[in-house]
């Protein structure tokens, strides 16, 4: 029966080919910035803006989502014919929180916004989020017209962009762009630096060494009032270009913004397909949602393994693969297939790696020191212990012993950027 419901969900993402995009679409990005309010258990979508950025920055050729990953998906319908014209995967903060103790007893509200190029004519949108047993609902649904004289076409944030690396024209390439958190004016020159830096850093690991060609990185000359980020429990509050802190969920190394909105003005100096913000601190932290953002710290010692580790969160989506204590609870359902590409709860291991594992191997594989070095299936992933299992005894993506992703990761990896660079 699973095997079944492989098949079908295969088979419906063929009927979804990639459509023309100067038949639907502007060189340029429609924002839709909405609110995500709730608790544990339940979500509301609600409409704040729309504002129109000068630069499109994804695939011209790409435009279906065709990977599924991520805990919401964002789909755009051409009004008139219904046809599907433009998805993405994505996750975001909310959801995150909503697997914290203080949802269970809290209500709150966080910011987000989705992209997509800019419609000639109206669209319908929706966003969907997977419900506990993997099953995508609709949240939210929208119509847009893009002669709407409410679209707000002002740019709140206007600062200069600057190459970093450049590989080619930005529709055919995979774009990161780099915002700086707590740099003041004075501190520019050091920004420009660290940018250079952590380009070399990034281009020092597999599969994106090989992929330099098909990768642009710019930078934001976009100051802050304050050196450095907040750190609450020791009363440090800076005011910064896009209000970082540490302590995200009361997790001293999570360092994050709630400041969505932010972010998205300073990114759209750029065009970009990845955002990656670099906190002016040298104490420990960062963190990363898959087509959300992605943030380290500039200068801790291990800033260059946190700095690759959290894009591939940020980038193809991928899981943690150690088990350990958080501030999530009940973070994944063992009674289905993670969507994450490195790890599995074996439900469906037929959609995972297991045509990459010898047939020798055992599944689960034993954390024995003769299988330390080969791809197998060891138990403890995704923060869990019990039920959920990793590629590899250990990566990248498990500990900082480890200064390479391995073969799943690396094929994740390769995946998305190919998907962008198409």
């Amino acid at each position: 029966m699973r095997k079944i419901a492989f098949f079908i969900f295969v088979f419906s993402v063929s009927l979804y080919p990639q459509v023309e995009f100067n038949k639907y679409f502007l060189d340029k990005t429609l924002r839709i910035d909405f609110y995500e309010t709730g608790d544990k258990n339940n979500e509301i979508i609600s409409i704040n803006r729309l504002i129109e950025e000068q630069y499109w920055g994804g695939s011209d050729v790409n435009l279906i989502d065709t990977l599924f990953w991520g805990n919401y998906f964002f789909k755009v319908y051409d009004f008139h014919s219904n046809k599907l014209i433009y998805s993405r995967g994505f996750s975001t903060l909310f959801q995150e929180w909503q697997t914290t103790d203080e949802a269970d007893s809290v209500v709150k509200t966080f910011t987000c916004s989705v992209t997509f190029p800019y419609p000639k004519s109206k669209v319908r949108i929706e966003i969907d989020k997977r419900d506990r047993n993997g099953k995508f609902l609709n949240k939210f649904s929208y119509i847009i017209d893009p002669n709407n004289y409410f679209i707000i076409k002002e740019q709140s944030k206007k600062y200069e962009a600057f190459k970093v690396h450049y590989s080619g024209e930005h529709h055919k390439k995979l774009d990161i762009v780099i915002i700086p958190e707590g740099y003041t004016a004075g501190e520019m020159e050091k920004f420009h630096k660290d940018c250079s830096r952590f380009t070399q850093y990034l281009f020092e690991f597999s599969p994106f060494s090989e992929l330099r060609g098909k990768i642009n990185i710019w930078g934001i000359e976009a100051p802050s009032e304050e050196s450095g980020t907040d750190i609450p429990v020791e009363n440090i509050w800076k005011n910064t270009l896009v209000n970082s802190r540490f302590y995200t969920f009361d997790s001293e190394r999570y360092l994050m913004t709630e400041d969505y909105y932010s972010v998205r003005d300073v990114a759209s100096n750029a065009p970009y397909d990845q955002i990656f913000i670099l906190v002016n601190t040298n104490k420990y932290g960062g963190g990363a949602i898959y087509n959300f953002y992605n943030v380290t710290a500039s200068d801790n010692r291990l800033s260059k393994l946190i700095f690759v580790h959290e894009f591939g969160h940020g980038l193809a989506g991928l899981a943690d693969e150690y088990a350990d204590t958080t501030t999530y609870n009940e973070f994944y359902n063992l009674d289905i297939e993670p969507w994450e590409p490195n790890i599995t709860t074996l439900v469906n291991f037929d959609s995972k790696w297991k045509s990459l594992i010898d047939k020798t191997t055992p599944v689960p594989t034993p954390s024995d020191s003769i299988y330390s070095n080969i791809i197998g299936v060891f138990e403890g992933g995704g923060y869990v212990s019990k039920g959920v299992y990793r590629p590899t005894f250990n990566s990248l993506m498990r500990s900082f012993s480890s200064s390479e992703f391995n073969e799943v990761c690396r094929r994740a990896i390769i995946k998305v950027i190919n998907f962008y660079s198409e």
